[in-house]
This record gives structure tokens, sequence and C-alpha cells, in this order.
């Protein structure tokens, strides 16, 4: 058991100090307003290596996502700039789901404890709520922004939930949210405009309605299916 824990935070202190030396190594260059001065070289780039290119927006992507690390809205909106409509929603749904499961498996098997500790009361909720609904519970989360992602993520990660369960359901889940964000990015002429008018300048008031209407749908599919569950009985 000791063994096991040293491991756990053996494993744990790695990634503290990849996150670090990350953001303290490439913190500034990832930057929009650094990323637009470049906006040249980063198309003459991908003309010369669109496959590497992909690969490293891809981990790029992932590794946000997976150790919860704020930005993930501002990738999905420059990667919808980059990449264009439809290979940016092929690409950040792909990364935001995989990102999403590896930030599900460390809370399982490393983290337990902590979260456990922290986040107690939520996660006898969607057990409570896993086991009366299935995993339509966690298609209504990611379709309803109510609880941050992150929190989703990690909490998930106690429940009995399977692992590859919950990476079809947060793929679908998330996809239509994805559109319609990366559909805000696409719309972008220019880098700088990206960086100059930042997330909130970006997401229109038609973009914001669709994602309230996204957020509605689930709530009225189950009042739907409420409603049709006696007739079914009683036939």
């Amino acid at each position: 058991m000791n063994r096991q824990l040293a491991k756990k935070l053996i494993v744990a202190l790695l990634f503290g100090l990849a996150v670090v030396i990350g953001y303290v190594k490439f913190g500034n260059v990832l930057s929009l307003d650094y990323l637009a001065t470049r906006e040249e070289a980063l198309r003459d780039y991908q003309q010369q290596y669109p496959q590497l290119t992909y690969l490293l927006a891809f981990l790029a992507y992932v590794t946000v996502t997976g150790l919860s690390i704020p930005g993930a809205t501002v990738l999905t909106l420059l990667y919808a700039w980059f990449f264009g409509l439809l290979h940016g929603v092929i690409l950040v749904s792909f990364a935001s789901a995989t990102g999403a499961t590896v930030a599900f498996l460390l809370s399982r098997y490393l983290f337990r404890t902590a979260i456990q500790n922290k986040f107690g009361q939520q996660l006898q909720q969607f057990n409570n709520a896993l086991e009366k609904e299935g995993p339509f519970y966690l298609f209504t989360l990611r379709l309803i922004p109510a609880i941050p992602f992150f929190v989703i993520n990690v909490v998930m990660g106690l429940t009995p939930l399977k692992t590859f369960t919950y990476w079809w359901v947060s793929q679908l889940g998330m996809l239509p949210a994805t559109i319609i964000y990366v559909y805000a990015g696409a719309s972008v002429p220019a880098l700088a405009d990206l960086a100059e008018r930042g997330t909130g300048g970006i997401l229109s008031l038609r973009v914001v309605a669709a994602l309230v209407l996204l957020g509605l749908f689930p709530l009225i599919a189950r009042s739907v299916l409420a409603k049709l569950a006696p007739k079914t009985s009683k036939a």
C-alpha cells in the first residue's frame, strides 16, 4: 500500500512539474497577442507540415483539458480560425473528449482521495443521478453548462461509470456546443481580431442564443419522455 501511494505521489509530482515548466517556458509564446504577430509564420508552418501541425494542436488541447488548465474556450476559437469549420470541429471534438477522459482517469487512479474529500457532496449527487438515469445524466451535463466541465471530469472519475461509456457520451454530448464555438471562431477574419476582441467579443448574440437553446434540449427531451412513459406502460 505504501509503495502504491509512493508511485501515485511520484506521478503527481511529475505531472505538476510538467505543467509548471510548460507554463513558464511556453506561457507567453502561446498567448493570443504573441500569436497574432506570428500569423503569417503559423500559416507557412501549417502548409509545410500539415500533419505535424494537427498532431501538436491535438496534444496541446488534450493537455489543457486533461490537466484542467483554463483556456479550452480560447483554444477552441483559435483552432477554429486556424483550421476552419470542418477540420476545427473534428480536431476540437476528439481532443476535448480525449482530454476529458484523461482527467477522468487521473481522478480515478491518481487523485481519488483528494477529489473525494473536496467534492464529496457532488459525488453523492452524481452517483444518485447515474443510478436513476444512467449515461443520459452525463449527456445532460455536457449539454447544460451548469457545472464546470473540469468538475464533471474529476467527479465522474470516482463513479462506477465505465471509461468507454464516459468517452463516447462526452464525445456526443459536447459535439453540438463544439460546432457552435468553432463556427464562431471560424468567422474571425484574422487572428489579430481574435486577440483584440477576446472571447466575449467573438460570441455574438446568435451564438449565445444557440447555446441557450442547446441547454434547453435535454430538459425538453426529458419532459417529453416522462409524458410518454405512462402511455407506454399502459400499452
